[in-house]
């Protein structure tokens, strides 16, 4: 389980919510599952902060983005995530996505940091496969696991040598994603291939205008309580909502777990 991210509106909570979060989480999935929250930061003080906060909170990994606004070098980028390393009492799982920060690592930066015994994987935002079939190649011989972050590219990143992804769409349809990868590793590649591309466009909607004011509504449509997304993004428009009430009803998800 992957909380706090972009979908889980991470920029927009305080220091005091993103800690009662996880604290529910623990709560409720007790070791159940791999606890695997995300951090966002500009500032090496200030990721080095949420780094040993989860790992007080009982963390199993943490995933750290690329520092946004800053717009920094290939060197500074290295140093960033080494420092997070070095501080962190649990693994680090690298976050990339050049559409949201403006950089992005390049496949020989990831390689580089890779070497880093407490840096084990990336969720790589950038769907140019050239791109994360060259960090794969790279990485291939290390302790290091390429994950995706966009639901669309989990099936080509798998037959690649990519382990799974962070799934955005795992919110909404959590066993369609599961599926994929458990049928890919269990040989049926027709059948992963086939789900994958039976669920594409709704993978696309949920990224409508920007993540995650489609899965919010996506979740509100179904019945699950997602409630509004915080300001300054605002709930889908009413374009999209008609759109996406249509693809939900074709998948029979529309009010799904409505009482």
């Amino acid at each position: 389980m992957s909380p706090l991210g972009v979908t889980g509106e991470n920029p927009s909570l305080t220091d005091s919510e993103v800690a009662r979060v996880i604290e529910i989480l623990k709560d409720e999935i007790g070791n159940k599952t791999l606890l695997i929250p995300d951090t966002c930061a500009n500032s090496v003080a200030k990721v080095i902060e949420r780094v040993k906060l989860y790992g007080k909170l009982g963390c199993d990994y943490i995933s750290v983005y690329t520092p946004f606004l800053v717009m920094p070098t290939q060197q500074g980028m290295i140093e960033f995530f080494k420092r997070a390393a070095d501080a962190s009492e649990i693994p680090l799982i690298l976050h990339d996505d050049l559409k949201r920060v403006g950089v992005v690592l390049s496949a020989e930066s990831i390689a580089e940091l890779a070497e880093h015994p407490n840096i084990i994987g990336i969720k790589e935002g950038v769907k140019n496969i050239d791109h994360l079939l060259k960090i794969i190649l790279l990485t291939k011989d290390k302790n290091f696991s390429v994950f995706t972050g966009k639901d669309t590219t989990l099936y080509p990143l798998l037959c690649i040598g990519g382990m799974g992804n962070f799934a955005v769409a795992g919110n909404v349809v959590p066993k369609v994603m599961k599926s994929i990868v458990d049928l890919y590793f269990s040989g049926k590649k027709e059948e992963a291939e086939k789900l994958h591309f039976d669920y594409m466009y709704l993978f696309e909607a949920l990224r409508w205008e920007t993540n995650p004011m489609g899965v919010k509504e996506a979740m509100n449509q179904m019945g699950l309580p997602a409630g509004p997304v915080r300001i300054p993004l605002t709930r889908l428009s009413k374009k999209n909502r008609e759109a996406l009430e249509k693809i939900l009803k074709e998948k029979g998800l529309f009010g799904k777990y409505k009482a």
